[in-house]
């Protein structure tokens, strides 16, 4: 019996061999079994980020190599303390907390302990590594900027924080994310995907070399290069303009929707935000309540547009069938509001369309405001066919645009003056001022650049954006490959083209024509108040302009918006002037102009106690 039950001990164990053999013959081993073998320790490795390139491909953004001194807590073997403190360049109390902070993320997956130690640190670093278990090097790639402009487009990575960990899957501590700006928006086409190394450590858990001899590693994944629609040089010339200065251009090619450049004032050198002093200067730059250079104007500030807005009241007009191009108004160098005059700079006179843009006359549009609502039984059907037409040409909301940021403007509607004054108990003269792009209207330099855009392709627009190409692939999304049409019938705009082109030709930017290029353009000038303890205080007028060239085939549409310009001919329009003869000719023939503006400075006007832009109800209203 003893003997039966030995020989089926051996039988049955030698069949369990035999299965198990079987087993690994046709399955395999676990592929994955050696990830958790606590000799083997794998290291990620970071891609290579994508290259940025501008719409000619020269290089904008590219990489610099940045090494992170990693730890995993429960390896770490450490006899002086403060000897690894003083080789890593960091004090007591930070290597304290950070290792802390790396326990609680996990004792054994390893966490960056010091970003972006620098190439000696390194250096020191790798000599003695083997002394300090539990921590090793791992490279990160850092962008390498290739201009001082553009941060606001670029804009910057940094390591992901806990939130982003959370809501962002495929991330680990340490890694770097795109923050704002292109980086941002397309932050998954230019990360690319990590690899992986294991290595292999005796019993001493000291590394003694590749695991398998690298069988099981993952080569990591190049992100893709991007080619953005900014011209570099239009870009950094736009900058220069603005130094000294608060405000945006936003130059677009108006057949594309591309954007060539997107300037904000002030702006700051890209490179300030990479590297260990990122932190820091960060700070700096966001705090700066004054200067705001972290604030993107471009999208996100919201004047009144001032007299551009004239050009659509216009063509609103002209669509509903209440305005004649050749009929006339006699301007009084102003117009009433019931019993209150309202001033005009026109010089007064006989005003018909294209002589009432050429020289801004306030007195004409009031009266074409005017006829929109007049032709409507009720203000409420006059109120919706007007905004229809407004936000036809991209006003009132959001663009739809690529951009990770961005603000909607206001075409303030019937409901927006219900809430003031109750249902039916308003009319066109409660805000007559809409009618010069006063009073409650808003748009962000973007969207006026955008409403040039329709006027120079007689009606419509294609959706402004930043991404031109992914590697050798051009874009082909359809929302921004195909045109949004304007409610105004494209017969229309040839009226208000021919008054755009008698603003450079006998209007109010008269002295800024560039000989030989055909130029329209339409000057601005944005009122500027703040109230204090009720009273109203008059601040410095915002200079505005908005223009297109060459007229009969238009390959730049601009917009140009400058805190506390005076009038729109006085910086905005030479500004605007200069960067359309920049994109088109490359180089500027009124060099005296330009040295002009270079050389300018508005610093004092923001240095004044009472700054700043309210929207508020208009006053006017009676």
């Amino acid at each position: 019996m003893r003997k039966l039950l030995l020989f089926s001990i051996v039988v049955l164990a030698a069949l369990g061999f035999l299965i198990k053999l079987a087993s690994l013959q046709f399955k395999g081993e676990d592929p994955e079994a050696f990830k958790s073998d606590p000799a083997v320790s794998g290291q990620l490795i970071y891609p290579s980020r994508g290259y940025i390139y501008d719409r000619n491909m020269e290089l904008l953004v590219a990489n610099q190599a940045a090494y992170d001194l990693m730890v995993v807590p429960r390896e770490v073997k450490i006899k002086d303390t403060l000897a690894f403190c003083k080789l890593v360049k960091i004090d007591l109390e930070t290597f304290k907390k950070e290792l802390e902070r790396a326990k609680n993320y996990s004792p054994r997956l390893p966490s960056v302990l010091v970003s972006k130690i620098s190439k000696e640190t390194f250096a020191a670093f790798q000599e003695k590594m083997r002394k300090y278990e539990g921590f090793y090097i791992q490279k990160q790639n850092l962008r390498d900027y290739k201009t001082h402009a553009g941060a606001n487009v670029l804009g910057y990575i940094s390591e992901v924080n806990p939130w982003e960990l959370k809501n962002y899957p495929g991330y680990v501590p340490g890694e770097l994310i795109g923050k704002t700006g292109v980086e941002k928006q397309y932050d998954a086409l230019i990360r690319g995907e990590k690899g992986i190394k294991y290595v292999q450590k005796d019993r001493f858990n000291r590394v003694i070399g590749p695991y398998k001899e690298g069988a099981f590693d993952e080569l990591p994944t190049a992100g893709s290069p991007l080619q953005i629609t900014i011209d570099k040089h239009l870009q950094e010339y736009g900058e220069k303009l603005m130094e000294g200065k608060r405000g945006a251009i936003v130059a677009i090619e108006p057949q594309s929707g591309e954007i060539l450049a997107m300037v904000t004032g002030p702006n700051y050198d890209p490179a300030l935000l990479i590297g260990r002093e990122r932190s820091k200067n960060y700070t700096q730059l966001y705090y700066d309540s004054i200067a705001k250079p972290t604030w993107d104007r471009s999208l996100l500030a919201q004047p009144s547009p001032g007299s551009p807005f004239k050009l659509i009241n216009g063509l609103a007009a002209l669509e509903e069938g209440v305005l004649d191009p050749k009929e006339t108004v006699y301007c009084n160098n102003g117009y009433y509001v019931g019993k209150d005059k309202k001033g005009c700079h026109c010089g007064g006179g006989v005003r018909d369309l294209k002589s009432a843009i050429a020289l801004s006359c306030n007195a004409y549009f009031v009266q074409v405001f005017k006829k929109i609502f007049g032709k409507f039984p009720t203000s409420d059907e006059g109120m919706d066919t007007w905004v229809a037409h407004m936000k036809s040409f991209g006003l009132g909301d959001f663009l739809g645009t690529d951009l990770p940021t961005g603000a909607p403007g206001r075409i303030p509607d019937k409901f927006f003056y219900d809430r003031y004054y109750g249902d039916n108990r308003w009319g066109p003269t409660y805000f007559i001022s809409n009618a010069i792009g006063q009073g409650e209207v808003a748009t962000t330099p973007i969207q006026l650049a955008n409403m040039t855009a329709v006027i120079a392709n007689r009606g419509h627009y294609y959706r402004p954006h930043i991404l031109k190409k992914v590697g050798d692939l051009a874009l082909k999304d359809s929302l921004y490959k195909t045109p949004v049409y304007s409610s105004i019938s494209a017969s229309h705009f040839e009226p208000v083209i021919q008054g755009m082109e008698e603003v450079y030709e006998t209007g109010t930017a008269k002295h800024l024509k560039v000989k030989g290029l055909s130029m329209a353009g339409k000057t601005g000038t944005g009122e500027n108040y703040t109230r204090i303890n009720g009273e109203r205080k008059q601040l410095t007028d915002h200079s505005i302009f908005v223009g297109f060239a060459p007229v009969e085939a238009p390959k730049i549409a601009i917009s140009v918006y400058v805190e506390h310009g005076y009038y729109g001919s006085r910086y905005a329009g030479y500004i605007a002037s200069l960067m359309m003869e920049k994109y088109l000719r490359g180089n500027i023939s009124k060099t005296q102009i330009e040295k002009k503006i270079l050389e300018s400075s508005l610093e004092k006007e923001y240095a004044k106690p009472l700054s700043g832009t309210n929207f508020k109800i208009n006053e006017y209203a009676w």
